[in-house]
């Protein structure tokens, strides 16, 4: 249990700090023709804030030292970021704003889990094949 609830605090930790600094700082497109909103800064202040938490929460998250949960706030951060631009640029690709009505107000059930679906299978091959 303790690298489930470990994944989805840091992920969520990312999309917030992402968004909260990208928000407030955000000045450089990351990639404006899929995702116009997301910047570099905000990739950044993502990253940063989630090395800080898997910094703070490793020891106890369990799984895996330090290194391996700092290793796992990288991951998260870049795929998760991944995750979301392959779901920006497939609902672009469709002329869709949202994937869907299931969350109001959270863009759709894709925009949830977009981040999930490309950061959990690298994370799972981390822990399967260094931890």
């Amino acid at each position: 249990p303790g690298i489930i609830v470990g994944f989805f605090l840091l992920l969520w930790t990312n999309d917030t700090g992402a968004y909260l600094v990208g928000s407030v700082l955000g000045r450089h497109r990351l990639f404006e023709r899929i995702s116009p909103a997301k910047s570099w800064e905000g990739f950044f202040g993502g990253l940063v804030l989630t090395l800080l938490v898997a910094r703070l929460f490793s020891g106890w998250l369990g799984v895996a030292d330090t290194k391996g949960w700092m290793v796992i706030a990288l991951i998260i951060s870049i795929g998760g970021t991944l995750g979301d631009l392959l779901e920006s640029m497939l609902k672009r690709s469709l002329g869709l704003k949202d994937s869907g009505t299931i969350m109001p107000g959270h863009g759709g059930f894709l925009d949830r889990f977009d981040s999930v679906v490309v950061a959990f299978p690298i994370v799972y091959l981390y822990i399967a094949t260094m931890l």
